[in-house]
């Protein structure tokens, strides 16, 4: 397999990971190497959903804050004089969508996104999954029709126009966002298995229900219907199928997971990465193909140092690394 991204795409990804950490000082690196940005700052999440776009990252974020409800975009950065992008054009950006979290990547073509991850959205009223239908459908794909079905009297799956999967319910309960993971191909039969891997590691995690296939339905007896879960109070959903999918997990969808203390770090570079493989700069595929970012906080602070040599220093010591260390990043920010 080849490498998870291209040396490029990690110096443009971590030298733009100093915006998305409240404690990021509004020091300014001279003007050849600094990025811009733009915040409204905010607390992050543990773990934050992470979507690699393909050049079009901003018009995919202004298009979905503009759709959805109790949205925002909390943080852009752009491109200096140094590049290697075009000046102003967006590296990152960090967003909110009824109130859930959200990373994007303008990181070019060599991912695309899979119905293996989806978002599934909670809708309150019929006008409002209506309206998000009729605009996430503009320029996308149907994968299923907005109809009545006998697990919602309101339903649709639609792949946008940006390639990213969404499933809509009308529940008529608050409206809410949660990732979706569709255990498929090799992976099917191992969505409870996971969910309860995924339990075990992180804090402030339950299985909230498992629905389960019954015999004699179009799936095998006992196999997750479907199931919601929750990793240190971020919930998600997950279903499995036997049926010859096309797709599987990818790293367009990844799980970025912000840690403290280098035993934090150790801790879930361990656990997520075991039967797993791992990449470059804290990137690693678990054991199910799930991707994951283990970053310590204090990354964005050495990064956006005020004097560059220190932080082109810090990033030349990431790039030799897998797993992050914060003493060896520190040490070179010393040096």
């Amino acid at each position: 397999m080849k490498p998870l991204i291209s040396i490029l795409a990690f110096i443009v990804f971590h030298f733009a990971l100093s915006a998305v950490f409240n404690s990021v000082k509004d020091d300014r690196l001279q003007e050849e190497f600094r990025p811009t940005k733009e915040s409204q700052g905010g607390a992050m999440q543990k773990i934050t959903p992470f979507l690699w776009f393909n050049d079009n990252a901003e018009e995919a974020i202004a298009f979905y804050t503009a759709i959805f409800k109790n949205s925002k975009v909390r943080e852009i950065v752009r491109y200096g004089k140094a590049g290697p992008g075009k000046e102003g054009s967006m590296m990152t950006g960090t967003f909110e969508l009824a109130g859930r979290q959200f990373m994007a990547l303008n990181g070019g073509p060599q991912f695309k996104f899979s119905p293996a991850i989806s978002f599934f959205v909670h809708c309150p009223t019929e006008p409002e999954i209506n309206e998000l239908w009729r605009k996430l459908t503009e320029g996308g794909m149907v994968l299923m029709e907005l109809d009545a079905y006998p697990f919602s009297k309101r339903f649709g799956w639609v792949e946008d126009r940006f390639g990213l999967s969404w499933q809509l319910s009308l529940t008529g309960s608050e409206r809410k966002i949660f990732p979706f993971l569709m255990f498929v191909g090799k992976q099917h039969g191992k969505a409870e298995e996971a969910m309860r891997y995924y339990a075990s590691i992180f804090k402030n995690s339950s299985i909230m229900k498992i629905e389960r296939w019954g015999k004699g339905d179009q799936e095998p007896e006992g196999k997750v219907k479907h199931a919601t879960f929750s990793l240190d109070n971020v919930e998600f959903m997950t279903m499995e199928s036997s049926y010859d999918h096309p797709f599987t997990f990818t790293p367009a969808t990844s799980f970025f997971v912000s840690c403290k203390t280098q035993a934090e770090i150790d801790y879930f570079w361990e656990r997520l990465s075991d039967g797993g493989k791992i990449e470059q700069c804290g990137w690693l595929q678990d054991r199910y193909g799930v991707s994951w970012q283990i970053v310590p906080t204090v990354l964005g602070e050495l990064l956006h140092d005020k004097d560059p040599e220190r932080s082109q220093r810090v990033m030349q010591a990431m790039l030799g690394m897998k797993k992050l260390d914060m003493k060896q990043l520190e040490e070179a920010y010393q040096r």
